[in-house]
């Protein structure tokens, strides 16, 4: 039976355990509204970007001369899995969540006999990747969005993959990340990049419009798919930074015994 002295000894351990998880609670918050912000303020941007860009390439689709961005380089053997996940723990099942889905898709992938690469932006999804699929990764981002996302750190995450396509490394590009809906919701979702398909939805095109494009769709193509691969590179950051600042709070206002790594 444990004395008076162990019981009040317990008690004060507990009182300061209280004490650090809801400093860290606040800290939390703090984040979180910021990137909620940030991550709610970029969707409409990205949005409209990928819309202008699937209503362009409608109609590029299918001829020889289309960017290989938008119809890719006529394969699909090797396949490119960029995994968005934090550079720390303690915030539930943020981080598994997206390993779980990407270990999935590889496990997809290489049961259909293609070639499988994952791309870690965050060291824990790295770490936790490593233990299966050491021998797919190729090199990773960490330390990205300390002090809020920035484009350029999108821009440079864009850039590399971007140089690995053009250097016929992969054929196919998916990414996959946290998307933010609320404090205590996080939706694991996976876009394929390269070849492009659009995530939102088909586009309302007006028949009675005719367009006439300076200059022509394919150069427009040329520059803007790979500007709006660093947006929607930069939309995933913040979505999965909000959602890491969610994931965190919700960890803390669970019951001990319900909190997971």
């Amino acid at each position: 039976m444990a004395s008076l002295k162990d019981l009040r000894a317990r008690i004060a351990s507990v009182k300061s355990t209280r004490k650090i998880t809801s400093a860290m609670k606040m800290v939390a918050a703090s984040k979180l509204r910021r990137a909620q912000t940030a991550a709610e303020s970029s969707r409409p941007y990205a949005e409209r970007m990928e819309r202008m860009v699937s209503t362009l390439a409608g109609a590029l689709k299918g001829n020889a001369g289309a960017p290989p961005m938008l119809v890719g380089n006529g394969t699909d053997r090797v396949n490119l899995i960029v995994m968005v996940t934090a550079d720390r723990g303690l915030c539930g099942g943020f981080n598994t969540s997206v390993v779980r889905n990407v270990r999935h898709l590889a496990n997809e992938l290489l049961a259909a006999g293609k070639t499988v690469a994952i791309m870690p932006v965050g060291r824990k999804g790295r770490d936790q990747i490593r233990r299966d699929f050491g021998a797919h990764l190729v090199d990773g981002f960490e330390q990205l969005g300390r002090k809020g996302i920035r484009f350029d750190e999108a821009e440079k995450v864009a850039n590399r993959v971007i140089a690995m396509f053009d250097n016929n490394e992969f054929d196919v590009c998916w990414v996959v990340y946290n998307r933010f809906k609320s404090a205590i919701t996080q939706e694991v979702t996976r876009h394929q990049m390269i070849p492009f398909e659009s995530s939102v939805g088909e586009t309302v095109s007006d028949s009675r419009a005719v367009y006439e494009f300076e200059p022509c769709e394919t150069e427009i193509l040329d520059d803007l798919l790979p500007r709006n691969f660093a947006v929607q590179m930069f939309r995933a950051l913040m979505e999965s930074q909000a959602s890491e600042q969610g994931a965190r709070i919700a960890r803390w206002t669970m019951p001990p015994a319900t909190r997971a790594i």
